[in-house]
């Protein structure tokens, strides 16, 4: 069987609000990739750049193992992976090169690699993977087993999923996306992670320990917006029973206090909920965790029945408080159901995250003070705040594509640059980040502290009034000459 190592390229290290917040999770779709290779019989290793201090650890491990194959698998479950950071995509690429210079057969995979497989192939890759890719790459292994030395067009033959370099060109095989496995990929190769290591930046900056879990894979909504490049809109849910058992697994092992579960739509069904919570309490597996999920979804059994099952925190795509965007955004929420949401999770004791989009098509003023508005009537507990990011395979992308400037990617999640022509700047899209950052803050604030608290609302409205003042040398540069005639 082969000698494979697989590894990912997210560096922790390389991502300045990403260390600040001091959150770091192992690769959870790296280390499930892990455990195929292993249960396929492959002596398999694993690097985690995570935490690494830089490529030369990469390097020090190719070097001792001398694999046969590489494969860069990225974490699909991490947002910042599917957004593709341009020091990551660099930092891959550099990887790709060492590999090569190995005399390792290399196959990369991931949201970026699915859209833009370009890249990584002129870095050295054999081979990239359109799609989750595990089924393409349990066939694609027993071939290459078979024949070290086989040519590339040889060894994709027949299957689908597949982009590689022919004469200097980036060539797709016949068909899409490889089909993602009926099966769920099962328990991740735990072992393999340095837990002690990300204990120690979690206790050293919060306090508390948390690991990372999925309960399932996709999203069937078709939000204009969101990049789709692993899963499409499928959604493919675990069993209650298997998700708690991985629960009990992890609790046992490596008792975390804090669960995150990475799914884009964590539960959607209140039945399935309210069996998982039956199952976690019936083998003593519960563990606090926090979850995302959609304002329409929050019934009050929903609620009451995520209480149950230990969810401490639930994070809600809001977006905007203005209907408006909500619908040019194919969101297929209303503000009343966000507001609504947020009240019945609060009465089942459960904090509540909205996540902000600023900046979406002919977001105008008025739209954005419709979101601050939002945020005074439904007292979210936090929130997170981007701009519209046109990433490939979106709609919205499309709809932008024609405004698109040369730079294509963030370099750091804290960038928050706009790539296309929208209403505004990127300084003043920074600006309302940071007031709508402060206002919640304040909202939240201890009710002792009431006076302090009015002085610095007063202070924020002054902020928003010059916002509102100067708004004209902020509108970008068509909007401002059209502005001013």
């Amino acid at each position: 069987m082969l000698s494979i190592l697989v590894c990912h390229s997210y560096f922790l290290r390389l991502d300045q609000k990403q260390i600040a917040r001091a959150k770091p999770y192992p690769p959870l779709a790296t280390l499930q990739v892990v455990s195929l290779l292993r249960e396929a019989g492959h002596r398999v290793s694993f690097f985690d750049a995570m935490l690494a201090e830089g490529i030369e650890e990469y390097d020090r491990l190719l070097e001792a193992d001398s694999p046969q194959v590489v494969l860069f698998y990225e974490d699909n479950f991490n947002f910042l992976s599917k957004m593709c950071l341009a020091t990551m995509r660099r930092a891959a690429c550099d990887m790709i090169g060492s590999a090569r210079s190995a005399r390792a057969r290399v196959i990369a995979a991931g949201p970026d690699v699915s859209d833009a497989p370009g890249p990584y192939l002129r870095a050295g890759a054999d081979l990239a993977l359109v799609g989750e890719g595990l089924s393409t790459l349990l066939a694609l292994l027993p071939r290459l087993d078979a024949q070290p030395d086989i040519n590339n067009e040889e060894l994709v033959r027949g299957l689908s999923g597949i982009a590689s370099m022919s004469g200097g060109k980036v060539m797709k095989a016949s068909g899409t996306k490889g089909l993602a496995l009926a099966q769920n990929p099962g328990l991740a190769a735990w072992d393999l992670v340095d837990m002690d290591r990300y204990r120690a930046v979690w206790m050293k900056a919060h306090g508390y320990f948390s690991l990372n879990m999925a309960a399932s894979r996709g999203c069937s909504f078709r939000c204009t917006w969101c990049s789709k490049p692993i899963w499409g809109n499928q959604y493919m849910q675990r069993s209650p029973l298997e998700v708690a058992a991985e629960m009990s697994h992890l609790k046992r092992v490596f008792n975390p206090d804090h669960i995150w579960f990475a799914d884009d739509i964590f539960g959607f069904r209140v039945d399935w909920v309210t069996e998982f919570a039956t199952a976690t309490r019936a083998t003593d597996a519960q563990i606090p965790f926090t979850i995302q999920t959609r304002a329409d979804l929050i019934s009050e059994r929903m609620a009451f029945a995520l209480r149950d099952a230990g969810c401490k925190e639930a994070w809600i795509g809001a977006e905007s408080g203005s209907q408006k965007v909500l619908d040019a955004m194919n969101k297929g929420t209303t503000v009343s159901e966000i507001i609504t949401a947020r009240e019945r999770l609060k009465a089942a004791g459960i904090r509540v995250g909205f996540f902000i989009q600023l900046g979406y098509l002919d977001e105008q003023m008025e739209d954005i003070l419709a979101t601050r508005d939002l945020l005074a009537a439904a007292q979210p507990d936090d929130i997170g705040v981007s701009v519209s990011y046109p990433l490939p395979g979106t709609k919205f992308y499309e709809l932008v594509k024609a405004q698109l400037r040369a730079k294509t990617h963030w370099q750091e999640s804290n960038d928050l640059d706009m790539m296309f022509q929208g209403t505004y700047t990127s300084d003043f899209y920074r600006s309302v980040r940071n007031l709508l950052h402060d206002q919640v803050t304040l909202q939240t604030a201890a009710p002792s502290r009431t006076l302090d608290n009015n002085r610095s609302l007063q202070a924020i409205d002054r902020r928003w009034q010059e916002l509102l003042t100067d708004e004209l040398k902020y509108r970008s540069s068509s909007e401002y000459a059209a502005a001013t005639g």
